[in-house]
C-alpha cells in the first residue's frame, strides 16, 4: 500500500510540528510519529528556550556565550543566524498559544549555566510540554495535515543513484496493522530527535533510538560531530528507565552542587555550580570515580520554598514521589545522556547531502552547538531552523514533482506481528556505550567499542528473534552507537563534551568537524 503527499514529516516534536504547520498552508502534509504525538524529547524539555528579550541582554552576548560553550567548534554564522532570528520565533510561538510564564505583562526570563544574562523563556519547568501541546492543538485543527500515530519510519526511499541521490519519501511500519506503508513525497523532513537510548542512563524517552540518523546514513547522507554527546549533570539518582532530570534552571536560581559528604563540588571553578554542562558532568563523574560514591548532591535549600514551589512545581513533585523534599534537603543526582550535538549534516536551510531530504532539530547538525550545547539553545535551534527549512521547501514546491522508483520495504522482518521489546540487544549496546564511550574516554576503550559494535552489526544473530518495531529500533540503536563511537575514535584530543584521558588537552589540529561519509 502507498500514498502520495507533497510533504512528509518524520517526527512530532517542536521542529516537525512547527514545520508542518507552515507548509500546510501550501501543500498536503503527512506527519509520521512512532508513538503518541506528545512523546518526544521536546515534551520532556524542562528549562526553556533561550532568546535575547531582556533590556540588559544583547545578541552579541548570546553569540559570545554560545561560542564560548562550543569550545571552538561553533559555526559562528550559524550561531549569529540563530540569535538574530530567535526573538521572532518566540513571538510566533506566543501567537500559536504557548503559555510562557510571565511576571505581570512581561515574559519571565530565567538564567542557566553558561548564560551571562537572564534570557530563558519558560513555562514553569515544563516548557517543552507547553510548546508541544499548543502545536499539537494547531496541527489537529488543520485540515491539510494528516498525522499517522504508531507508525515507525523504517527507511528512506531514494532514487537517482549514489552520485545524485534524491529522496522520494519513506517506508513506514504501521504498528497496529503490522504492515509496511510507502509514503511518497516531494519533500521529506527528518525531525526524529536524538539517540540518548544508546546510553545506560539517559533523560530521553524510549523512542530516542537514533532512527533519523540511522535512516539518513543508510540512504547515503553525511553525518558529523557525533562524538559530542551532552550528559545532563543532574538526573535524580537512582536513574530509572528514563532518568528524571533536575533542570539547570534550579542552579540558575541558586542551587549548589555538593559531594556526597556535603563539600562544595565546584569550588575550584570560577563559575562554581553555574559552569557549563560538560564541565559539571565531568566533575561529578571524576568525583564518583575517585571516591567510589554512587551519586552527588544538589542542594536547593537556599532557594525560598515558595519560589521552588512556584517556579519548579513538577520537579518538586517528582522528588516528592521518590520521598525527597528538595525544599529542606539536598537530593541525590548523577549525570545522564541528554542531547546529541552532532547529527545529519545540513546547510543553513536544513538541506542534507541528499536532494529533497531535510533535517531539523536534534537529528540535524547545523554547526550551532559546536563541541558543547549551551543550555536552552536546542528548542531555539528547532524553531529557527524549521522555519528556514519551511521557506526552502515552500520555494521548492514549485519544482517538478519527484520521480523515480519507489522501493519495496528493505527489511522483510518489518512485516508481521509487532514486537516492541528490544531486550538484550539494547541492554548490551547501552552498557557498552556507558562504559567505553561515556563521559570520560580512552583510546583503548574507544577501539574496543568500535570493534565490538562492528562485530555485532556483522553478526546476523544479533537481531535474531526480533520483529516489527523491536527489530527496526534495535538495528537503528546499533548503527547510531557505531557512528558515535567512530567519531569519538577519530578525535585525538579533549574538547567540550569529548574528554579523552590519553589526549587531555585541546589540539589545534582538531579544530574542525568530524565528518563521516557512507
Amino acid at each position: 500500500m502507498s500514498r502520495d503527499r507533497r510533504v512528509l514529516v518524520v517526527g512530532s516534536g517542536v521542529a516537525g510540528l512547527s514545520f508542518a504547520l507552515k507548509l500546510a498552508e501550501l501543500a498536503d502534509v503527512t506527519v509520521v510519529t512512532k508513538k503518541h504525538r506528545a512523546e518526544s524529547n521536546t515534551n520532556y524539555a524542562q528549562g526553556g528556550i533561550a532568546a535575547v528579550l531582556g533590556p540588559e541582554d544583547s545578541p552579541a552576548d548570546h553569540v559570545r556565550d554560545t561560542v564560548a560553550a562550543g569550545a571552538g567548534l561553533c559555526h559562528v554564522d550559524a550561531v549569529e543566524r540563530l540569535v538574530r532570528e530567535g526573538p521572532e520565533r518566540i513571538h510566533e510561538l506566543l501567537e500559536w498559544g504557548v503559555a510562557f510564564s510571565r511576571t505581570g505583562e512581561r515574559l519571565h526570563l530565567g538564567r542557566e549555566g553558561g548564560h551571562s544574562h537572564r534570557r530563558i523563556v519558560h513555562a514553569l519547568d515544563r516548557t517543552g510540554r507547553a510548546i508541544e501541546s499548543a502545536l499539537l492543538e494547531a496541527v489537529a485543527a488543520h485540515p491539510s495535515i494528516d498525522v499517522l500515530e504508531d507508525h515507525l519510519a523504517v527507511d528512506l526511499v531514494v532514487a537517482g543513484g549514489a552520485r545524485a541521490p534524491r529522496c522520494g519519501g519513506c517506508v513506514v511500519y504501521d504498528r497496529t496493522a503490522g504492515e509496511p506503508l510507502v509514503v511518497r513525497a516531494d519533500f521529506t523532513l527528518l525531525a526524529t530527535g536524538g539517540l540518548g537510548r544508546v546510553y545506560l542512563h539517559t533523560t530521553n524517552p524510549k523512542i530516542a533510538t537514533g532512527d533519523g540518523l540511522a535512516m539518513a546514513w543508510r540512504a547515503g547522507a553525511r553525518v558529523a560531530n557525533l562524538e559530542f554527546v551532552q550528559f545532563h549533570p543532574s538526573a535524580l539518582y537512582p536513574a530509572e528507565d528514563r532518568a528524571v532530570l533536575i533542570s539547570e534552571a534550579v542552579r540558575g536560581e541558586g542551587a549548589r552542587l555538593l559531594t556526597v559528604d556535603g563539600r562544595p563540588l565546584m569550588a575550584g571553578h570560577p563559575d562554581g555550580s553555574l559552569a557549563t554542562r560538560d564541565v559539571v558532568a565531568r566533575a561529578i563523574d571524576m568525583e564518583l570515580k575517585r571516591t567510589g560514591a554512587t551519586h552527588a548532591l544538589l542542594d536547593a535549600t537556599s532557594i525560598p520554598a515558595d519560589v521552588l514551589e512556584r517556579r519548579f512545581p513538577n520537579i518538586v513533585a517528582e522528588c516528592a514521589d521518590r520521598g525527597l523534599d528538595m525544599k529542606t534537603e539536598p537530593v541525590p543526582i548523577v549525570p545522564a545522556a541528554h542531547y546529541a550535538c552532532g547529527g545529519v549534516s545540513t546547510d543553513a536551510d536544513g538541506r542534507t547531502s541528499i536532494d529533497r531530504l531535510f533535517a531539523v532539530g536534534e537529528v540535524a547538525f547545523t554547526g550551532v552547538h559546536g563541541a558543547n550545547r549551551l543550555a536552552s539553545n536546542s528548542l531555539l535551534e528547532a524553531v529557527v531552523y524549521s522555519h528556514r527549512a519551511a521557506i526552502a521547501v515552500a520555494n521548492g514546491l514549485e519544482e517538478t514533482r519527484a520521480a523515480g522508483p519507489v522501493a519495496e520495504p528493505p527489511d522483510a522482518a518489518v512485516r508481521g506481528p509487532d514486537r516492541e521489546d528490544r531486550g538484550t540487544v539494547e541492554a548490551r549496546i547501552r552498557s557498552l556505550m556507558w562504559e567505553d564511550v561515556g563521559i570520560v574516554r580512552t583510546d583503548e576503550r574507544l577501539r574496543r567499542a568500535v570493534a565490538t559494535l562492528d562485530a555485532w552489526s556483522a553478526d546476523p544473530s544479533t537481531l535474531e528473534g526480533l520483529s516489527g518495531s523491536g527489530r527496526v529500533e534495535a538495528r537503528n540503536l546499533l548503527l547510531a552507537a557505531r557512528l558515535v563511537a567512530r567519531c569519538a575514535g577519530l578525535r585525538k584530543e579533549s574538547r567540550g563534551l569529548h574528554h579523552n584521558l590519553d589526549h587531555p588537552e585541546a589540539d589545534p589540529a582538531f579544530l574542525h568537524d568530524t565528518v563521516l561519509r557512507p
